[in-house]
């Protein structure tokens, strides 16, 4: 589990920062003095921050000269490793990244981060954020559409509309008001941001540029990997990005089709259907397994059927395949031939207006160059010890090579990336840590909210006796 601190220094852009609850600051160490977010304003004590490369803390400051000490820690982004370019080189500027980054140069390391892309990854900007901002409208409308509640609480709402384009609007703005914030927060500390795709090409080496310019070259004493994943496909659905889509061409909602079939009822299905049936779209879910809404503890998806599926405009079809999907065109519908998950037989074709593909994701770990440090990607995931250090094909560790988030399959969350980052940055640092995951909390942002840490009540069974793990299962 973690949470979320904002810092506000009165010379620089805001800064957010995420630590684990579970894992207390080192004792005696107290973060800054300055204005917390949630948290109550007060002076604190405060650890000057450690001298380049030493991952140590000296002595204690008081709240008055907090600020000029952080300032003057973060000013250089520590002094040049001895015989490397960097302490830290990161691939890759998701919010595991980014959390990574800033805990290190915390801890004195000279840091730079490689991305290909826009700072944010997948969570900022096709992720957490937009997807988020569509749902706060969703949780608007299912609200104005409960007139039997609202009536008994003496409202009376006799009209509502939504405007589709300014509703994009509205989660593009956000995603891009804090993909700035976390640029901005990565420049005010410091940390050399290296524009390119990252690739290893050795021990402690890593190149990046971009298509048609010369690559540059860089050392650093280690190196993060953090290139997060993308969007899984399975084979036979052609996507055109107009009538068959990812979530991340969904999140840019071009259009608010009539009836739309989603693939996979997991979390990220489940979170479209809120939107979708808010906005007047009829649904139809298309699940492989038995059951809707898998991964979920067996109670809580029952529930969730009943209150957040069965009570909408929504139907089902579970136990079967998409076995080939084919998007709208000649005046003709998308096509969407399903067979039995078990037998393989055709069992019925759907003709819909749109299909959201919500299979999943895959790890984004291609074009990295790990061929060149004997490392075989497992399912294309970065296989990494608890630790987070990446092992090799004999399996080994491999040295000062770690791999977090998406790209390790271990918890693909944004907030589990951002923890993992922060243990990887205590263990370069001598600290030794090993992150619970189960410590690590779930949740599905539809109307009501699901959340979820630890165990499900099936998984204790195949547990050994001894281990006891608390285990919580809320709908709000």
């Amino acid at each position: 589990m973690q949470a979320s601190l904002f810092l506000s220094l009165s010379s620089s852009p805001a800064i957010s920062i995420s630590y684990p609850v579970n894992r207390p600051f080192p004792t005696g160490i107290h973060p800054p003095g300055l204005r917390f977010r949630s948290l109550r304003r007060e002076a604190l004590g405060f650890f000057a921050p450690k001298p380049a490369g030493s991952c140590r803390f000296s002595q204690f400051v008081s709240p008055r000269n907090a600020f000029n000490n952080t300032v003057a820690a973060v000013r250089d982004n520590g002094s040049t490793a001895k015989g490397f370019d960097y302490d830290l080189v990161i691939i890759g500027a998701g919010v595991g990244g980014h959390g990574a980054a800033l805990h290190a140069v915390e801890n004195g390391l000279k840091t730079a981060i490689i991305e290909g892309d826009v700072i944010g990854g997948t969570c900022v900007n096709r992720g957490c954020v937009p997807s988020k901002a569509l749902l706060a409208v969703s949780g608007r409308i299912h609200e104005l559409q409960s007139e039997d509640h609202l009536k008994s609480m003496g409202l009376q709402v006799s009209n509502h509309s939504y405007d589709r384009q300014s509703v994009a609007d509205h989660a593009n703005n956000l995603a891009s008001k804090i993909r700035s914030n976390l640029t901005n927060s990565l420049k005010a500390l410091g940390v050399d941001i290296l524009t390119g795709v990252g690739t290893i090409v050795g021990t402690q080496k890593v190149k990046y540029g971009k298509i048609g310019f010369s690559d540059k070259e860089v050392t650093a004493r280690n190196i993060l990997i953090a290139t997060g994943s993308v969007p899984f496909v399975p084979s036979g659905i052609e996507v055109d990005g107009k009538t068959v889509f990812t979530s991340d061409q969904a999140l840019k909602l071009e259009w608010v089709p009539e009836w739309i079939a989603i693939i996979g009822s997991g979390y990220i299905g489940l979170e479209f259907s809120d939107v979708y049936t808010a906005l007047g779209s009829e649904v139809t879910f298309v699940e492989a397994l038995d059951q809707l809404i898998p991964g979920f503890d067996p109670e809580i998806g029952k529930l969730a059927q009943r209150i957040l599926i069965n009570s909408r405009k929504i139907d089902f079809h579970t136990g079967v395949f998409a076995k080939k999907i084919t998007p709208a065109r000649d005046g003709k519908p998308v096509q969407i031939e399903l067979i039995d998950a078990k037998s393989k037989e055709p069992k019925d074709t759907l003709e819909v207006d749109a299909a959201l593909i919500a299979t999943g994701r895959a790890p984004f770990t291609k074009g990295l160059g790990l061929e060149n440090i004997n490392i075989n990607t497992q399912r294309g995931f970065i296989p990494v010890d608890e630790r987070m250090q990446v092992i090799d094909t004999d399996g080994n560790p491999v040295p000062h090579l770690y791999c977090i988030g998406d790209a390790n399959g271990k918890m693909m969350l944004a907030h589990a990336a951002s923890a993992q980052g922060i243990s990887v940055i205590e263990n370069i640092c001598g600290k030794d840590t090993v992150l619970n995951h189960l410590s690590i909390p779930a949740a599905c942002f539809t109307h009501p909210e699901i959340s979820m840490v630890g165990l499900t009540e099936v998984m204790p069974k195949s547990s050994s006796a001894s281990d006891i793990y608390f285990i919580m299962r809320v709908v709000s």
